[in-house]
């Protein structure tokens, strides 16, 4: 099975954005020696404990603590930039880190309405224009406009060997129509919202055009997954405490200090039945010991027919988080040793 990581950066309480950042450089290293296929790094802008605002700032600092993995934006939010600035941008990573590059473009907005006013005049216009974005960034990482288009002798500069790979990354129809319309890989945010990723998938699929010219002759559905493992279930459920208090937290719309420690989310679910709790975060992520998360992902991937499973591990110790993708890819794919 393909497994990679999606990581959004999050900000422990009591640690710094910093420590965030240089932890996604470590998690990166990680999962290069652990044999993960790519590691995402996602855009948000003033979220209260998750760090990333840039990520295609970061995959050139990636790239260099790592050999193998391939790096992207897990998505670069399209409709706050103009297509020939992305394009631009990641032919340069792609010069840099040939056959590595990936660039996942969403239309979400990534933090507080305060926020897309501040990054856009008329973020809901270019939302609607999505589709006509994405169809010019296409046309500039492939520098193949008609020849009576007023961009057909504008390059996207430097042009590197091997262009960097677009994904479509969604959690509606709308999404998974847009990425098969124009022929590209498609990533489902499961964990984000898991309903209607069965009819989302099936959209992809049947409108699927191949494009040759964009290196895709055949749908490439990848679904991400939260999931996390320790070496016993018990722990695993203590562990993800943080995670789900951090949720609640978030919905409330309150900022917090960041991802709470075990001790701090058991504080600020005083009065909730722990039992009830575990099972609340079994039915949306796979957690457990090695071989239950295997059931689980295996059980997921069958059950939508993906071709690759990207997971999302939140812990508030960044060890922990080593450690459950350490176990995943042992369970899965055979990888051992600590990284």
């Amino acid at each position: 099975m393909k497994i990679s990581i999606l990581d959004q950066a999050p900000v422990a309480a009591g640690r710094s954005a910093g420590d965030a950042l240089r932890e996604a450089a470590l998690l990166a290293q990680a999962g290069d020696k652990l044999g993960y296929e790519r590691y995402w790094l996602a855009e948000h802008h003033d979220l209260n404990g998750l760090a990333c605002s840039a990520p295609e700032a970061m995959l050139g600092y990636l790239g260099a603590q790592t050999s193998r993995i391939r790096l992207g934006a897990g998505a670069i939010l399209l409709p706050y930039y103009r297509p020939y600035k992305v394009a631009e941008t990641f032919n340069l990573l792609a010069a840099l880190l040939p056959g590595r590059i990936d660039l996942g473009i969403a239309r979400s907005p990534g933090g507080p309405a305060e926020s897309s006013m501040a990054l856009s005049d008329n973020f809901l216009e270019r939302v609607w224009k999505l589709p006509e974005a994405f169809e010019e960034l296409l046309h500039f990482l492939d520098g193949d406009f008609p020849a009576d288009h007023a961009y057909a002798k504008t390059v996207a500069a430097p042009t590197p060997d091997i262009p960097p790979e677009p994904w479509v990354l969604g959690t509606s129809v709308k999404s998974a129509k847009l990425a098969a319309e124009q022929g590209t890989a498609y990533a489902f945010g499961h964990f984000m919202q898991a309903d209607n990723a069965a009819e989302a998938r099936e959209t992809y699929f049947r409108h699927f055009r191949p494009r040759p010219e964009r290196r895709r002759e055949e749908p490439y559905f990848l679904l991400a997954v939260s999931a996390f493992c320790a070496d016993t279930a018990d722990r695993a459920l203590e562990l993800s405490l943080s995670a789900y208090a951090w949720r609640l937290q978030a919905a409330a719309g309150e900022r917090g200090e960041g991802l709470p420690s075990v001790a701090e989310a058991r504080r600020a679910l005083d009065g909730q039945d722990e039992r009830e709790i575990h099972a609340r975060i079994r039915q949306s992520s796979a957690v457990g010991d090695p071989e239950e998360v295997k059931a689980k992902l295996l059980g997921l991937q069958t059950d939508y027919g993906a071709d690759e499973l990207m997971l999302i591990s939140y812990a508030h110790d960044f060890a922990d988080r080593v450690r459950s993708y350490e176990l995943i890819a042992g369970v899965l794919n055979g990888a051992s040793g600590r990284s």
